[in-house]
């Protein structure tokens, strides 16, 4: 089994890290419980979630709470008040059953949380980690100024930040500064939202970087023993994965939406956070499952845009969101009149 360590925090992990974003679909409590002993009984000590996630902290809790002291718990706050960070905080605590949180992470802020920037949300943060609350500081974002500026401020233990084979040199950057500073780094995206299938190359690539834990987003049984499997056997850099993952940079090169969801919600109800990628996602899983009549009329939608540019405005990517929903909607529209399926 391979292990990362996360920088000076000193926390030591099995190197597949359970992303429990998806764990809120999954219908009831039981069946998540099934899920996340799995992962536990298959060597996964590193669970991430957030207060935002729905009742994925809750589902956490009901499963996990009597192995807590086995385990790493790293979940987020979204909070900009120091009233709301405290609420959060109690809520979170409460939810999963424990009296500490490892790593207590704000949660894709738009700007770096300091002492003395006037949001009082940091000097929070340290009251909380002097009161045995939290362990450690984290921070998870999109935007690669952000994670700089935290990297080189000296203030955070761990950045998440998306982290997969599709990663441009600036993103590999931010993995070496990281490292440079001792600082931890979680990998989110390491699947890049569902637009990555293999995942042997993506395994095999992030584990060229002995500081990186990625954090795999599961909600079935099946996908949890595709990892697990990792465990005992992970994945190498061979020579037909390099040339793989080339194809793949090529074939997703230029502009794409990463599926973050941090344009959300639209004003008209537009699904942009899958419709703008449809294209790549009816020929990157199975067709059938993005031709249902309730998807066509998640895509109809786009018809409805305002083009109030909101979407565009948050986009951690800056990308031109409403082109992307356009250009998207126009090939769709193609593939269900049968030019193109």
């Amino acid at each position: 089994m391979e292990y990362v360590t996360l920088g000076r925090t000193g926390i030591t992990v099995c190197k597949n890290g359970f992303g429990a974003l998806p764990v809120q679909r999954v219908k009831n409590f039981d069946d998540a419980k099934a899920i996340l002993r799995r992962a536990y009984d298959g060597g996964i000590n590193f669970f991430d979630t957030a207060r935002f996630y729905t009742d994925s902290e809750e589902k956490i809790g009901y499963s996990l709470s009597d192995v807590r002291h086995d385990i790493y718990i790293a979940t987020k706050t979204a909070a900009v008040k120091p009233e709301d960070f405290w609420n959060q905080l109690e809520t979170s605590l409460r939810n999963m059953k424990t009296d500490y949180i490892d790593i207590y992470q704000f949660h894709n802020p738009s700007f770096c949380p300091k002492p003395g920037d006037g949001s009082g949300v940091y000097e929070a943060m340290f009251e909380a980690k002097k009161q045995g609350k939290i362990r450690f500081i984290g921070i998870t974002n999109h935007r690669l100024a952000v994670a700089k500026e935290a990297i080189e401020s000296g203030l955070y233990d761990t950045v998440q930040f998306p982290f997969s084979y599709l990663a441009t040199d600036k993103d590999i950057e931010i993995v070496n500064k990281c490292k440079e500073n001792n600082i931890g780094f979680i990998a989110m995206k390491a699947l890049s939202g569902g637009l990555i299938t293999n995942s042997a190359a993506a395994y095999a690539f992030i584990s060229q970087y002995d500081n990186v834990l990625p954090i795999w987003g599961v909600q079935r049984l099946s996908e949890l023993e595709e990892f697990l499997s990792y465990n005992e056997n992970p994945p190498s850099m061979t020579a037909e994965i390099t040339n793989f993952i080339e194809n793949e940079k090529k074939a997703l090169s230029g502009e794409f939406c990463r599926g973050c969801g941090y344009c959300m919600p639209c004003p008209v109800g537009i699904e942009i956070n899958n419709c703008a990628r449809m294209s790549l996602l009816i020929r990157r899983s199975p067709s059938a499952l993005q031709l249902t009549p309730e998807v066509q009329a998640k895509m109809k939608n786009i018809e409805n845009c305002l083009h109030c540019n909101q979407c565009k405005s948050k986009c951690p990517y800056g990308l031109d969101t409403p082109r992307l929903l356009e250009d998207n909607y126009k090939d769709y529209r193609e593939i269900l009149a049968g030019k193109e399926y």
